[in-house]
């Protein structure tokens, strides 16, 4: 039975030929984009669930609440934090805190090479968080490993690109930053691509040194700490205690805000962006959600076509029924025919699929920036999810049609007396029609609005300078120090350079830090202070206006400050110049504010500008500015380059423009519009590829009636115009419906943005005028074709 089965399906997949090719081809790429999809879903839910016992580790993290109705976020904790939580909860089996840094790796090769020197991120450790993170040791254990200070612990891969072999590491040492030695004394598996620790350098925590060691008031996002809960305790037992916890260690009457502290889950860490992580990757759920219902709207418009041309086909069919009927065929083994057709199209598409998959997947890749592959046996999973979409769009696709043709009259069939009511009727296609259009209307809308936004980011002024403006790391230790004005002199005597300029961080920056302070010697402020430490050049190089007063003097330590006019709103100063000559009063240091800058986004255009205090503190500068000519860029950034390794030749030199890094803000938002830009394409061709096809078989079914019409004087004009009016009206209907919907979803979407554009009815304009045009152009191409045809061909055997 089913090779009778297979053989009849393929011969009726070669009659209409043309019809599987539009069915097979629509459905291919369909199908490649929903495996694309559910690849990169696949990878990104499977980010940190390598680690034993994932469902009992939590990160604890830290949280503000202002008066102002604010709140503020960070995955980092006090430094004490991790002592005091193993000396108050029993609840835990394990606590560990970790640290993270940067710095200069150099290493010492053998005679005859040369040394190593890279800059690398290093982690502080305590032992415990290899107890809580499970690694496989090739060497070493954590208490041994990490228990004295001066140790440090290498990743297999880290080592071996160190020393040649991982195992020629063991014993041997290597330096931070010119200072200090720390000696292999562990090496370690690395973790996987997804995996938000990407730890290759791990230090001992009984080397880390900080004055904060002790200070609970003070928190920095690179401070993190674990928690492994004790097998059948759960988080929300925990709730009530915790709060008695930041009672004791943290009350403070007289700060800005309210500090609280949660315990996240580490299924969470990629997918919450309230909280960074060490690998600076999140993506959020709700991300995902809107890719796997873009993969949704493809399956569906595939099956749409599908389900369209094989009911606009069941009339062809019905005297094989009728036949099949008469000769004892039951209704389930023509529904079993029909939907082993159905079957086989889909196998063919899903063969197919697989080949486009494999060809975008490089694409893909670059787009997310993500490791991702296609490979069943390796990963079974996507083995199960192709055989489940085979089943699923087969049986989508192939049932009701298989239902439709199985229960035609034979009476009626052998007598060619099926009408287009009995072939699945033309109601139920229109419905289809007008949901394949509406889909496609939302996703140009969506598209549409979500390039417009991107563009406003894009082009929008953030109230400062980002043009040809280098930012160059430089090394914070106090012999240095004494260099750089000397590396500012040489520096900004390079032709193209215009400017320099050393400061802690940009105007706008990943890096921020926030402060409690004073306003004219009265109590702490309700609020916090955003603090911007930096020379007096910075505001020439970044092209910051003043408002009011002037710039900061030359000075190495805290002796003024200059604020925005966000923190005097907020200060309630009605008149800039007012404020020139109060006191501000933070991080221990007191000075008169000389001068008011105008406001400038210093975070990226989904927050709100923040109050800022800009002032100068030598020790505290990390970066260099430099501003330079933008027709020489990469010459002047060669000799740039030298000198900086001529005046710190123990230093690795790093550099990035701030165009560049502001860009970076907006990865998630550059992804999402290039997949609605890319599978909006898809649907849409989908679509009328379909409607092509859809229209063809009509005009075939009608070829009698428009030659009637024909003879009886009905011009081509007006032919093509009965043709294209059912199906300009379906469009018409099908925009009206998505319009409310796309609405819905893309003033969600433009809600995260604190800068946005406006909403108006010109993207819903073009989207129906698009899908009209399309739809007008298919039609009447294949419309004209129709009514041009001979009509003696048509009406001879009448």
């Amino acid at each position: 039975m089913f090779k009778l089965n297979l053989k009849i399906a393929l011969r009726n997949l070669w009659k209409y030929k043309g019809y599987t090719i539009i069915n097979i081809f629509g459905l291919s790429i369909g199908l490649a984009s929903c495996i694309l999809i559910f690849i990169f879903v696949r990878y990104e839910t499977s980010y940190d669930k390598d680690f034993a016992n994932s469902d009992r580790i939590y990160r604890a993290v830290t949280e503000w609440n202002y008066t102002d109705g604010n709140e503020d976020y960070s995955q980092g904790v006090p430094l004490p934090m991790g002592q005091a939580l193993r000396n108050d909860f029993s609840q835990f089996e394990k606590v560990a805190s970790i640290q993270h840094d940067g710095g200069t790796i150099k290493i010492k090769a053998e005679v005859g090479k040369s040394d190593i020197k890279k800059s690398e991120d290093v982690y502080y450790a305590e032992p415990s968080f290899f107890e809580i993170f499970k690694h496989k040791w090739l060497y070493g254990n954590p208490n041994q490993s990490l228990g004295a200070p001066n140790q440090v612990v290498l990743t297999e891969k880290v080592a071996t690109d160190y020393f040649g072999d991982w195992h020629k590491a063991i014993g041997k040492s290597i330096n931070l930053d010119n200072k200090t030695d720390f000696k292999v004394t562990g090496i370690i598996k690395e973790n996987g691509p997804n995996s938000s620790f990407p730890l290759n350098i791990i230090l001992s925590y009984a080397s880390y040194q900080n004055r904060n060691l002790k200070e609970w008031g003070s928190v920095s996002s690179n401070s993190e700490c674990y928690v492994l809960l004790k097998p059948g305790v759960t988080i929300n037992q925990l709730t009530g205690q915790l709060q008695q916890f930041i009672k004791k260690y943290e009350h403070d009457p007289n700060a800005p805000g309210k500090v609280g502290h949660q315990f996240q889950p580490l299924n969470d860490i990629h997918h919450n962006d309230r909280y960074s992580n060490f690998a600076e990757v999140t993506t959020p759920y709700k991300q995902l959600w809107g890719i796997s219902i873009i993969g949704l709207f493809l399956l569906l418009t595939a099956c749409i076509n599908f389900i369209n041309l094989a009911t606009a086909q069941a009339i062809s069919r019905s005297k094989e029924v009728g036949v099949r009927k008469v000769m004892g065929s039951r209704r389930k083994q023509l529904i079993t025919q029909f939907l082993s057709e159905t079957s086989l199209i889909t196998l063919i598409a899903l063969l197919i699929a697989c080949v486009l998959t494999e060809l975008a997947l490089p694409g893909m890749e670059s787009l997310f920036g993500a490791n991702v592959s296609f490979e069943l046996f390796s990963h079974p999973i996507v083995f199960v999810f192709l055989f489940g979409l085979l089943i699923l769009v087969s049986f989508l696709a192939g049932l009701y049609p298989a239902l439709i043709m199985s229960g035609f009259s034979p009476a009626l069939a052998i007598k060619n007396r099926v009408s287009t009511a009995n072939a699945g009727g033309v109601g139920l296609r229109k419905t289809l029609v007008v949901v394949q259009f509406a889909i496609t209307a939302i996703l140009i809308v969506s598209t549409l609005i979500i390039i417009k936004q991107m563009s406003y980011i894009r082009d929008k002024s953030l109230g400062f300078d980002t043009k040809a403006i280098a930012i160059i790391e430089i090394p914070r230790d106090s012999i240095s120090q004494l260099k750089f004005e000397t590396v500012k002199t040489q520096i900004l005597s390079k032709k193209g350079v215009k400017n320099v300029s050393f400061n802690s961080a940009p105007p706008s920056s990943g890096s921020n830090n926030e402060t409690s302070f004073t306003y004219n010697s009265s109590k702490t402020a309700d609020f916090q202070v955003n603090t911007k430490v930096a020379d007096d050049k910075y505001f020439d190089t970044f092209g910051l206006s003043i408002v009011a007063g002037r710039i900061l003097a030359k000075s190495d330590t805290v002796k003024e400050f200059v604020v925005n006019e966000t923190l005097l709103k907020k200060l309630n100063v009605k008149n800039p110049n007012d404020a020139i000559g109060k006191i501000l009063s933070l991080w221990g240091s007191k000075g008169p504010i000389v001068g008011v800058v105008k406001d400038f986004n210093n975070y990226s255009l989904h927050d709100e500008i923040a109050p800022i205090a800009i002032f100068s503190r030598k020790n505290r500068y990390n970066t260099i500015a430099v501003k330079l000519e933008a027709k020489d860029l990469v010459n002047t950034m060669k000799e740039i380059e030298a000198t900086f390794n001529a005046n710190f030749p123990d230093y690795v030199y790093e550099a990035d423009f701030l165009d560049d890094q502001i860009t970076n803000y907006y990865h998630t938002e550059q992804v999402t519009g290039t997949l609605f830009k890319v599978f909006a394409g898809v649907v849409i061709f989908i679509s009328f590829i379909g409607l092509f096809g859809l229209i063809s078989f009509i005009a075939t079914q009608r070829t009698r009636e428009i030659a009637i019409r024909k003879v009886l004087g009905a011009s081509n004009i007006e032919l093509i115009k009965m043709l294209n009016s059912s199906f300009m009206w379906m469009v018409l209907i099908a925009n009206m419906i998505a319009w409310p919907i796309a609405y819905i979803f893309i003033k969600e979407w433009l809600s995260g943005f604190q800068y946005r554009i406006e909403l108006s009815i010109w993207p819903f304009v073009v989207a129906m005028f698009i899908s009209m045009t399309i739809t007008l152009i298919t039609v009447t191409l294949r419309s004209y074709r129709a009514a041009k045809a001979n009509t003696i061909d048509a009406l001879k055997y009448e």
